[in-house]
């Protein structure tokens, strides 16, 4: 019997990437080919990805209504559209999966207008752009934290959750174990895969205006662009701050676990991953997300009361700085905060968008088998 073949298709940052290498490690576990499409951008996070090959196509994304750069957006639009036929007709996969992000646009398309089998799967609470300009070419649209009815495309949502990494499950292995008076505190700080320059603005500012009983207890594991990385790290240096600065982790998984709070933005991946581990949160939603997408994944997980989310326009140094010390005043708040992020976990995210993708490769139609139970 021939093994099914299946197509990721995923932007080139971590958010998109990420959910995909999850589903790429349960799908070749289950016997089945796994390729990659995806764009340049995808280098500094697809080392290690499992799949039998990694696919590059040309791609861009609409950021501006000049004339002169729409021309070049749907040309290099165009460009992939037409590799990706190229690619489909190589492959010949069973089915394609998106992740979003414009760099999906090109083989998706192109697989719906080949009659091959399409999912998107949307991470977000609300519906990325990309996905949304798919959404009504594909045949199902996983949903992280859609649901099943929600929105226009409801009749389409299989509610799955997002896949976490084999590491991130590994690391949920690891019980949440609170830090009280005058032990150490581990306090894990980032921005999401591009890291954030208002985080390497405020945490040193915050971090001063501790007292020093308070500053002496503090374990900084801190995300901070290439750009921002000497000030930020020569900061903690000069106060005797341990600190470790980086602009990219590897095992990010295991830094959340040994965390006694994580300092974050709120993408689909970095709330996933958050609760799946179990881990008390202050969620800061990135502000200029032109579908607020963030700031509905952060109301999510702090209605089940696993984070605080405070909006970056309401957040000073000295907000920030009161906010940490009464956490770290109350280790049994922040022990009922991880218990809480924990139960809105989805660990099984993994294997349910599995067991989908599983189902339309072999001729399923999830949607009808629904619409039967009904």
């Amino acid at each position: 019997m021939v093994a099914k073949s299946v197509l990721l298709s995923a932007g080139g940052t971590g958010g998109h990437l990420f959910p995909a290498q999850a589903l790429a490690h349960e799908l070749r576990a289950r016997g089945l080919t796994v390729h990659l499409v995806t764009d340049e951008r995808a280098t500094r996070f697809s080392t290690g990805f499992p799949a039998d090959d990694i696919h590059v196509v040309p791609s861009a994304t609409v950021t501006s209504k000049n004339p002169v750069a729409l021309a070049r957006t749907g040309w290099s639009l165009f460009q992939g559209l037409r590799k990706s036929r190229q690619l489909l007709a190589r492959l010949r996969p069973d089915v394609v999966i998106g992740f979003g992000g414009y760099p999906t646009l090109p083989p998706l398309w192109a697989a719906s207008r080949a009659g091959i089998a399409t999912i998107i799967h949307e991470q977000n609470a609300v519906m990325g752009r990309a996905n949304g300009f798919l959404a009504n070419k594909v045949n199902v649209i996983a949903g992280g934290f859609l649901a099943a009815g929600q929105g226009p495309f409801g009749d389409k949502i299989v509610a799955t959750g997002n896949p976490v990494r084999p590491d991130v499950l590994k690391a949920a292995e690891t019980p949440y174990q609170a830090s009280g008076e005058g032990m150490a505190f581990e306090l894990l700080v980032f921005g999401g895969s591009q890291g954030a320059r208002f985080f390497s603005e405020i945490m040193p500012q915050a971090i001063a205006l501790l007292p020093d009983p308070a500053r002496a207890r503090l374990r900084i594991t801190q995300q901070a662009r290439p750009e921002d990385m000497d000030s930020v790290s020569q900061y903690y240096r000069d106060n005797d701050i341990s600190a470790d600065v980086a602009s990219f982790f590897d095992d990010m998984a295991a830094r959340i676990a040994k965390a006694h709070l994580v300092i974050s933005r709120s993408g689909a991946s970095t709330v996933s991953e958050v609760a799946a581990i179990g881990r008390p949160a202050i969620l800061v939603p990135f502000p200029y997300a032109l579908d607020h997408d963030q700031a509905a994944n952060a109301a999510a997980l702090e209605k089940k009361g696993g984070a605080q989310v405070i909006r970056q326009s309401d957040l000073d140094a000295e907000k920030l700085s009161a906010l940490l010390i009464s956490l770290m005043e109350q280790p049994d708040r922040l022990a009922l905060m991880a218990k809480n992020a924990k139960a809105a976990g989805q660990p099984e995210a993994t294997r349910l968008l599995g067991d989908l993708v599983e189902a339309i490769a072999g001729g399923e139609n999830p949607l009808n088998e629904r619409g039967a139970q009904a």
